[in-house]
């Protein structure tokens, strides 16, 4: 059965004809979902600090935005977060409530990263710039006031995608993160999983809109396959960091969340998988109606602070 608040959103959506995303150019959804989030997304909570920074990337400066629950002093372990939205739409702002939430319910730092979006920077750069926020955050950790033995990556949506292949990408390179929170995370962009189908319309995220958003990031059907594209097909996800994957029941990515999962513990990494039965995609940033998502954050939080406890 579908959650009641999140059957009340979609049908408020309906009535009052919420354009479907893949009807909207990127500037349009862009702009719709930082204007949408004042509805689902409750007001931000207090932290000790917040600071704007700007991160040096490799193909220019990359906003970030650090997040301290704690006063400067106290050394934290460290949340590198990359947001949602199809590596096409969302930003810091989309994200600021739950990346608040999260360093409140695990106690650490949270650096949430604006790496570019398709279609005007396509794949791969929105990895390339999460890489190398991850690789400044470690080098710089003295300077942020965390530790830089206990730093997960993580992320919902494009930004699981972009977690998942960034905990490959930094074991290839002898530095993996201490864990990795992957939130209805897109593993493999073939699109195939059955929930593509079961789920895909009339729950928010639709097929159609799921192909816009590849659309405006993997515009070439031959780099689907790229592991840094689909971390579901990498070919070797042994030795990688312990993961927790949280995946929603109607969700069209529900299905590639559980089978990376799935594949995590096949290959002997740690995964522990959790879905949300009764959940629509995105539900985590939408706690002002849909109470689920803050169990969700407490879930994701504590997590977090068992992981990276000292």
């Amino acid at each position: 059965m579908l959650d009641p608040q999140a059957r009340a959103l979609l049908d408020l959506m309906a009535e009052r004809q919420v354009p479907p995303t893949h009807t909207l150019t990127p500037a349009q959804a862009r702009a719709f979902y930082r204007e949408r989030r004042f509805f689902t997304q409750p007001d931000p909570p207090a932290l000790e600090q917040l600071r704007e920074l700007a991160l040096p990337g490799p193909a220019g400066t990359l906003p970030a935005r650090l997040y301290r629950p704690r006063p400067a002093a106290v050394v934290l372990p460290l949340l590198v977060y990359f947001h949602g939205g199809g590596w096409t739409i969302g930003d810091l702002d989309t994200h600021d409530v739950l990346c608040r939430q999260l360093a409140l319910a695990a106690g650490c730092a949270v650096l949430a990263v604006d790496y570019r979006l398709g279609p005007e920077h396509r794949f791969p750069a929105a990895f390339e710039d999460c890489v190398a926020a991850t690789r400044w955050a470690r080098a710089h950790a003295r300077e942020l006031g965390v530790d830089p033995l206990r730093t997960a990556a993580g992320g919902d949506s494009a930004g699981g995608n972009l977690a998942a292949a960034v905990s490959i990408a930094e074991r290839d390179a002898g530095t993996p993160p201490a864990f990795q929170l992957l939130i209805y995370p897109a593993t493999d962009q073939r699109q195939g999983a059955p929930s593509h189908a079961a789920n895909g319309q009339g729950y928010l995220l639709t097929a159609d809109s799921a192909r816009y958003y590849r659309g405006h990031y993997l515009p070439d059907p031959a780099q689907w396959t790229d592991w840094r594209a689909s971390p579901l097909l990498a070919p070797d996800l042994s030795r990688l960091p312990p993961a927790l994957v949280l995946t929603a029941g109607y969700d069209p990515l529900r299905d590639e969340g559980r089978q990376y999962a799935d594949a995590l513990s096949a290959a002997g990494s740690r995964a522990q998988y959790v879905c949300f039965e009764r959940q629509i995609h995105g539900f985590i940033t939408m706690s002002r109606v849909i109470d689920e998502a803050l169990a969700a954050v407490d879930l994701c939080g504590a997590a977090l602070h068992r992981a990276l406890a000292a």
